[in-house]
């Protein structure tokens, strides 16, 4: 960025670029909660009901998968080109389900769309890490941020709408003109300047790599679902899977660019931010699948009415992103971190102990408490593991953040599914008795509540960290350290700038 650009807005000189990052999270964001109202409506047109899961399974596992390969992408040729490589494919695979003629065909292209998702949400984040100073992050986290809380309204307004009218082709085709809006944008207004280097790419390792994750991801996933977790299927799923990540451990140890470099996972700031990231993922996705669940099944109340219950989580968050730089600038990433998990714990804690007596107007509210705190701890550990590092180092370490995210979600599934469902098969009626609904509702909301407590650790474990000020990203010198934080420095000279 050059020193002409100041101030955080639509307004500023970078305010197309946070337009045009706003456009490629929303394509992700709306994307997530769209598909799940049309559901019914594909099944009649397309068939293939037992096979319907699989829209959300294959879309999340390429999403999962790909993002540490792209995060990497990133840091050796710019993030311009991946960013855009990201939303062609998410282009690509919008228009294929648009005109899918089966459900294997619109599973085959959900997976397409997840691969360009990979590409498109830690890309933005860590574009707007580069063009943004440390004080003005958690400004931009709070925009970025409120994208997913217009989507999570939009989203399911949406898809009722189409699927109403008998059109739910709309749902993906609507993406057409988002994806060439915001591809054009970032091709007019990001500019890079990166250092042209010979790089070898380490096309052992990614392969490795998606293999090995894409099996241990599709065995927390299915588990229990698909197939018994003390199945043959399982134990051959999960074991491949190891045997594959023990493959790449080794190969990656001897790769000249390793896609997942080993000082990812030696450096004591990056992998308890790492953690407390997967807790986010875990607790997010315990609400986001069983508060509507929950209160239609319990309460009888309409989607629309549990949507909105549940909107309150993502509204929360933007509220509390946007002021987190007041925080940690005054108290550091670790003391703000505290403070958002301890206040998620505290929401989670009443939805807990109020959850026997169901209410729409209090779930509403622990959400939106849940929301807040999220908001102040996602946001302070993102920045202060991509400002301990320089420019050519941000892109793994942002996905690696987001995949640990993508993690905590996919064993969130597995765990609070088991969870629910041993209690739905133990009494009569399942999933149709309330009783039931409520007591397994409550077992899960204990269960996110339990894992809340576990991301206290990770954060505790944090070391103390100064959130150092500046005036520009490019002379960023990135997080000071105290009491023996081990950060890299963030004051080498960067290979790449965004102008």
């Amino acid at each position: 960025m050059t020193a002409r650009a100041q101030g955080v807005g639509f307004r500023s000189e970078r305010g197309p670029i946070l337009i045009a990052l706003m456009l490629s999270t929303g394509l992700v964001a709306i994307d997530s909660t769209i598909v799940a109202t049309a559901v019914p409506s594909i099944v009649r047109d397309v068939g293939g009901f037992s096979s319907f899961p699989w829209l959300f399974s294959a879309y999340l596992l390429a999403q999962a998968v790909s993002v540490p390969i792209y995060g990497k992408l990133s840091d050796m040729v710019g993030r311009k080109p991946i960013i855009l490589t990201g939303i062609g494919l998410f282009l690509l695979g919008s228009v294929l389900c648009g005109v899918a003629w089966s459900m294997p065909a619109l599973i085959a292209f959900r997976a397409l769309q997840g691969l360009g998702a990979g590409a498109v949400l830690p890309v933005s984040i860590t574009i707007a890490g580069d063009i943004y100073s440390l004080e003005e992050r958690a400004k931009v986290q709070g925009y970025l941020a409120s994208v997913w809380a217009v989507s999570s309204v939009v989203g399911p307004s949406l898809g009722g709408a189409f699927s109403a009218l008998g059109i739910w082709r709309g749902i993906f085709l609507v993406n057409i003109p988002l994806c060439i809006l915001a591809g054009w944008m970032l091709v007019r207004t990001l500019h890079e300047d990166v250092e042209r280097a010979r790089h070898t790419v380490d096309y052992a390792g990614a392969a490795l790599m998606a293999a090995s994750l894409g099996l241990l991801i599709l065995g927390a996933l299915q588990g229990g679902e698909a197939w018994a977790w003390d199945s043959p299927v399982s134990f051959g799923v999960f074991g491949v899977g190891a045997a594959l990540l023990v493959a790449f451990i080794l190969v990656e140890r001897h790769a000249p660019e390793p896609i997942l470099p080993s000082w990812v996972v030696s450096r004591r700031l990056l992998v308890t931010t790492a953690l407390a990231s997967f807790g986010v993922g875990a607790v997010m996705i315990g609400l986001t699948s069983y508060v509507p669940t929950f209160l239609e099944g319990a309460l009888s109340v309409s989607p629309l009415v549990a949507g909105l219950a549940l909107a309150a989580l993502t509204l929360g968050w933007p509220l509390s992103a946007s002021q987190a730089g007041r925080f940690y600038l005054r108290i550091g990433f670790k003391a703000t971190g505290l403070i958002g998990i301890s206040i998620t714990v505290a929401g989670l804690t009443i939805l807990a102990l109020t959850s026997a007596v169901p209410n729409v107007a209090l779930i509403a509210a622990s959400c939106f408490v849940v929301g807040l705190g999220l908001g102040l701890l996602a946001t302070p550990t993102l920045i202060a593991a991509q400002s301990s590092v320089p420019w050519n180092e941000r892109g793994v370490v942002t996905s690696t953040n987001m995949f640990a995210r993508s993690i905590g979600s996919a064993l969130g599934v597995a765990v609070f599914g088991a969870v629910a469902n041993s209690i739905y098969s133990a009494s009569p009626g399942g999933e149709g008795n309330g009783q039931a609904v409520v007591a397994a509702s409550g077992a899960v909301f204990l269960a996110a509540l339990a894992a809340g407590l576990l991301t206290v650790v990770a954060v505790l474990a944090m070391p103390k960290t100064r959130a150092a000020a500046s005036g520009n990203s490019d002379e960023e010198r990135g997080a000071g350290t105290e009491q023996g934080a081990d950060t890299a420095s963030a004051g080498a000279e960067e290979p790449g700038r965004n102008r």
